[in-house]
């Protein structure tokens, strides 16, 4: 299986890209992991949140398969404790998935197509991050999810 992560715009703090390169590989240890940075819309000023949601979602659907199970990263999403999204993780591997994606929206959201399309959504947590934060906090709580599912020390119960 493959496991994709999909973002809005790259990162512009080399000390998270650095962070993020970090579980980046680690995770390669598991998983084949992937990260696909869609790039900032050109002229957003110009765009209302609707139709800046709606353009970035045309770029996010573009490179979802019918196969593929889709996970949207939303604050309305469903919680998980780090062992119950390796049990969450572990579930989607057992039903034979080829490309499991997690997806970080812009700063709006997703448009109504994206969430027609998504098979879950899950939230990180209550509280706000920017989109560049989510994108560290969810490789490490990726990454966390394989070393419990392995039994390593990284995860202290």
């Amino acid at each position: 299986m493959t496991i994709k992560l999909v973002c809005i715009g790259k990162t512009d703090k080399k000390e998270l890209e650095d962070l993020i390169d970090i579980y980046f590989a680690r995770l390669q240890h598991y998983v084949k992991f992937e990260l696909e940075i869609i790039p900032d819309l050109k002229k957003a000023k110009n765009l209302d949140e609707n139709q800046q949601k709606a353009k970035e979602g045309e770029l996010i659907l573009a490179g979802v398969q019918n196969a593929d199970f889709m996970v949207l990263l939303d604050e309305n999403g469903k919680q998980f404790s780090s062992e119950s999204f390796s049990e969450y993780i572990q579930k989607r591997m057992n039903t034979g998935l080829k490309r499991l994606i997690f997806v970080i929206g812009g700063p709006y959201g997703f448009s109504p197509e994206v969430y027609q399309r998504a098979n879950s959504k899950i939230s990180l947590s209550k509280m706000t991050f920017s989109h560049q934060m989510v994108r560290l906090f969810f490789t490490e709580q990726l990454y966390r999810a394989f070393t419990i599912l392995k039994n390593e020390p990284y995860h202290h119960r």
